[in-house]
């Protein structure tokens, strides 16, 4: 048996024992759909009360903004609900809005400013790996709680983070194995330069290799660049049967555009985006992205009741217009899932507020998940979609069960992705995306 082969068995045996210690820890089970439990029945809120305060920190400017604005939104409407059904505690929630403008440092500065001057006990927040991988440390250093509700290269498990989002054995790697059984093992690699495309390729290298495919080329762009001409060149020379694209925000506007005037299409060669969902989407000519791929936990498209209501009450209040994405519906998970945890505990404390969320469980629009007791990772079904030409998403594919989350992928040691990810920190001098030019 392979080393390879030796963690895949040794990793099913862990989540066969995980996923019994799971189901027997979840403490409070919500019925049905978070977004409908009635008022009736709950504490009311009281006047003289002190709020919970909590943050909320995504990019409502700059180059990511496309799809952070969004997470903003959902966010929003789940601490409404919350305080629409009483608050938790007696006490009104209530969210400081601050704006990371897809900076780096600017996270920094206002992470350290929610927890130091505004008093959060939680904050909800972060899209990219390279501004969670920033404020992480803040967290750490003064024991806060961050929920950080995007897919991510994994490589990190903090006792201060409950990431909602996807690690990658929960859609990068049974997207990949899906194309490579389906569409071709010629591979082109295509990203932003930052930490989370850099990491999520070296998966994807790795298992390629594994299953006998090839990495024809592997082309990085700055976040924001539009200059999208060496990497059609490369696309054109070596001529991949798929493209894995890990462009993020608006940059995936010209990457596109720019695919479509060199005669690339779905057709001749297919491209699965790790990084696009729906709202996205929005910003793109869909008619002309048709027939290309999608890989996330969630789609707008889910056809149960809960997901039905979740969508319904989002165009409520946000207008008839609006979509729903994969982050959109997490960060809606994590606050509901943080108050789950707070009544569990009796307070609104961050440790004590981390240590009842482990093993919790809930129904969210896309379906079942749980916070694992080890990890604070999120169990969840992986699922690959079609875009349509409304720009919406037909699934193609789904996990028949929900995935142990695996922030260390077994194609490398634990040390050996640590290495790695400190090497493009050091490379990039002590940030977490490549240097401007």
């Amino acid at each position: 048996m392979s080393t390879v082969q030796q963690r895949f068995a040794e990793v099913g045996a862990r989540s066969r024992v995980a996923r019994t210690a799971v189901r027997a820890l979840v403490t409070v089970v919500l019925f049905g759909w978070v977004g409908v439990v009635p008022a009736a029945g709950w504490p009311t809120v009281s006047a003289q009360a002190e709020p919970i305060r909590v943050g909320i920190l995504h990019s409502l400017t700059g180059s990511v903004a496309i799809a952070e604005r969004p997470i903003n939104e959902t966010t929003l409407l789940a601490i409404e609900e919350i305080n629409a059904s009483g608050g938790l505690l007696g006490r009104r929630v209530e969210p400081i809005i601050v704006d990371g403008r897809s900076d780096w440092p600017t996270f920094a500065a206002e992470a350290e400013r929610l927890i130091g001057e505004e008093h959060v006990e939680a904050v909800f927040g972060c899209y990219t790996s390279a501004s969670r991988r920033t404020v992480v440390p803040i967290f750490e250093r003064h024991h806060n709680a961050l929920f950080y509700p995007t897919f991510y290269e994994g490589v990190e498990s903090s006792p201060n983070v409950v990431y909602t989002g996807a690690t990658p054995n929960q859609y990068i790697i049974p997207a990949v194995k899906w194309f490579m059984e389906n569409r071709g093992k010629r591979i082109f690699l295509v990203g932003s330069d930052y930490i989370w495309p850099r990491a999520a390729n070296a998966v994807i290298k790795a298992q390629a290799e594994y299953l006998g495919g090839t990495v024809v080329g592997e082309k990085y762009l700055p976040l924001g660049s539009s200059e999208t001409a060496p990497i059609l060149q490369a696309i054109k020379e070596t001529q991949p049967e798929v493209i894995v694209s890990t462009v993020v925000g608006d940059t995936n506007i010209p990457f596109f555009r720019d695919l479509r005037a060199a005669g690339i299409t779905p057709k001749t060669i297919p491209t699965l985006s790790l990084a696009l969902g729906e709202t996205e989407l929005q910003s793109l000519e869909t008619a002309t992205m048709a027939g290309d791929y999608v890989a996330q936990t969630y789609f707008q498209s889910i056809d149960t009741a809960d997901n039905h209501r979740f969508v319904a009450e989002v165009k409520r209040r946000y207008g008839p217009d609006t979509v729903v994405s994969d982050q959109m519906e997490a960060a809606y998970a994590s606050v509901h899932l943080w108050a789950q945890a707070v009544r569990s505990a009796g307070s609104a404390d961050p440790q004590r507020v981390l240590r009842a969320i482990r093993g919790m469980g809930m129904n969210a629009p896309q379906g079942r998940v749980y916070v694992d007791e080890e990890n604070l990772h999120t169990w969840k079904t992986p699922r690959i979609g079609r875009i349509r030409a409304d720009g919406q998403v037909d699934i193609i594919w789904a996990s028949e069960a929900l995935v142990h989350p695996m922030p260390y992928s077994i194609f490398r040691t634990k040390q050996a992705w640590e290495d790695m990810v400190s090497e493009l920190f050091r490379m990039w001098g002590g940030d977490w995306s490549a240097p401007a030019g």
